[in-house]
């Protein structure tokens, strides 16, 4: 180069100034991307253990449930039956099971349940669509909302469905390991949820 030259955009000084800018961009890109995976880590770290304390679980149906006492009787037995086959052909289970839990106070106040267990990936999205189930075989459930799920965490939802002239509650928790929807005629959506709670502390155990 003479010294009447001028650089150009080709020579050393543009390449060494483009260099230096493409290397500040270079830096500031992986800083985000090492906070966005630290921030990742932490999310999948949670959701890991969440999954580890949860996965090992399982269901029974035992004689007595939250002051209930199951109903052997041939039509509970085969009320039973229908729930089963109704709610298991619409979710892939592991186990499932179900049973009539009358209330030794009040004969029109028994509780359909049905349950099972399995991984379950995204519990919210199945409780959603085991709910629908209940919708398809009752007409729609409405008024969907969370409650409190209790001592052993996941997602619990309650809701009604229509049964003649009267609305029927419907409840349901689903967590990693575990799920189960209710039936409750006969009461507010508020005892329901309620209900479900206690009979869940008596009906679901973790390995």
């Amino acid at each position: 180069m003479t010294p009447d030259a001028q650089p150009t955009p080709g020579d050393g000084e543009g390449r060494g100034r483009g260099v230096r800018a493409g290397r500040g961009r270079r830096v500031a890109v992986i800083g985000s991307l090492a906070a966005i995976g630290v921030l990742g880590a932490g999310l999948l770290g949670s959701t890991g253990l969440r999954i580890a304390a949860q996965k090992d679980a399982s269901l029974s149906a035992p004689d007595e449930a939250a002051g209930l006492v199951r109903d052997d009787g041939e039509q509970a037995r085969s009320t039973a039956d229908y729930l089963h086959s109704a709610f298991a052909a619409g979710i892939d289970l592991d186990h499932s099971t179900a049973a009539v839990y009358r209330d030794p106070s009040a004969a029109d106040r028994s509780v359909l349940v049905f349950g099972g267990t399995a991984l379950l990936w995204s519990p919210e999205h199945d409780l959603d669509a085991l709910l629908k189930i209940v919708g398809d075989e009752e007409g729609s459930v409405t008024g969907v909302h969370q409650v409190p799920a209790g001592t052993y965490g996941g997602v619990m939802k309650c809701g009604s469905t229509p049964t003649g002239d009267q609305e029927m509650p419907v409840c349901g928790w689903a967590d990693h390991g575990s799920i189960a929807v209710a039936l409750f005629p006969g009461r507010t959506v508020g005892e329901s949820a309620a209900l479900l709670a206690d009979l869940r502390m008596d009906l679901q155990q973790r390995d």
